[in-house]
């Protein structure tokens, strides 16, 4: 199953289950966070919930996209109460590649940078296999549900950036339940686009890099991850694809597992408060900068992951900025 949220000119909101090139909006359903809720109050999964309540209509998916009316497929009516994290270091390269990585792990052990050492950690301790949790991956805080960019709607990118490059990725979509557990609905594509030129600069910059809009979506696929899924990333500059490259993802083509990515997450109080919605980035393996490619305003981001449905797309715009140095008011 596979859902999406959108809204009306009124800025009604509903929820529908993806039929084709048919959305089957869900009967009394506004948002996916409270079909959820709802479903957790009634100790029963997704799917179930959403067969209960049954479809009272259904629109033409097309048309809502070109109406611009797609939203991402979890939100919070309060952005503050989404948190957007990702982790890094996590997926392995081709298998020649891998074959080349490991020897060269074997060979500098004593010479490695804190990224490959990371990395060394995730290949040897990341995947536990004896129920206790694993080494921990890099991780990063992207920002609160008002960095998010609904799909097919273009990303602000803000005056002081170096570059704005995208990053295909599976993203896994939570809610905090009245019980205080985290509960996974599922996992959609995402793109956590990233400053790449800020974070050549100095590793420490990773943070600064990461502080940028997203998106993810269009579409929620409920169900467990496929352990093998192969992507399709590329940038549009106008008529021309620039750039274009697979990406493998899923557990198969990972150095942590998702329980291990997971628990690292959610191991933390803070991030157990029930009501709020959670959206973990879990790394990626292949980004155009990587290739010498260098974006620019008005170029269009296309991930595509077959099993997920539709494509996430994104166009760049550039903004002004919304705060000068010696702005701050004293009281």
């Amino acid at each position: 199953m596979r859902l999406v949220q959108f809204d009306a000119a009124d800025g009604a909101r509903f929820v529908g289950v993806v039929d084709g090139a048919t959305i089957r909006r869900i009967a009394g359903a506004r948002t996916t966070r409270e079909l959820a809720l709802a479903a957790i109050a009634d100790g029963v999964s997704l799917v179930a919930k959403v067969e209960a309540l049954g479809t009272d209509g259904t629109l033409d998916y097309e048309q809502l996209i070109a109406e611009g009316r797609i939203l991402p497929p979890l939100d919070h009516d309060d952005p503050a109460h989404c948190l957007i994290a990702g982790t890094g270091l996590t997926h392995l390269a081709s298998a020649a590649a891998r074959s080349q990585m490991h020897q060269k792990l074997k060979d500098e052990a004593e010479t490695l940078t804190d990224s490959m050492k990371m990395f060394k950690w995730g290949l040897e301790g990341g995947k536990p296999t004896d129920g206790k949790p694993g080494v921990q991956s890099e991780w990063f805080y992207k920002g609160d549900g008002a960095i998010v960019v609904r799909p097919f709607a273009p990303y602000p990118v803000p005056a002081f950036a170096d570059d704005e490059g995208e990053e295909p990725e599976v993203v896994g979509l939570y809610v905090i339940g009245p019980d205080s557990r985290a509960y996974r609905l599922g996992y959609a594509i995402g793109n956590e686009a990233t400053d790449h030129v800020m974070e050549k600069k100095n590793y420490l910059y990773l943070s600064h890099s990461k502080l940028r809009h997203c998106s993810y979506g269009p579409e929620l696929y409920v169900g467990p991850l496929p352990r093998h899924l192969v992507g399709t990333a590329r940038i549009r500059r106008g008529s021309e694809v620039i750039w274009e490259k697979p990406f493998p993802t899923g557990e198969d083509n990972m150095c942590h597992s998702l329980d291990n990515l997971e628990y690292h997450h959610f191991k933390y109080d803070q991030f157990l408060r029930p009501g709020d919605v959670h959206v973990q980035f879990f790394g990626t393996s292949v980004a155009s900068f990587a290739d010498g490619i260098r974006t620019q305003e008005g170029d269009v981001f296309e991930i595509e992951i077959p099993e997920f449905g539709k494509p996430l797309v994104n166009a760049i715009t550039r903004v002004a900025p919304r705060f000068e140095i010696g702005a701050v008011v004293a009281l």
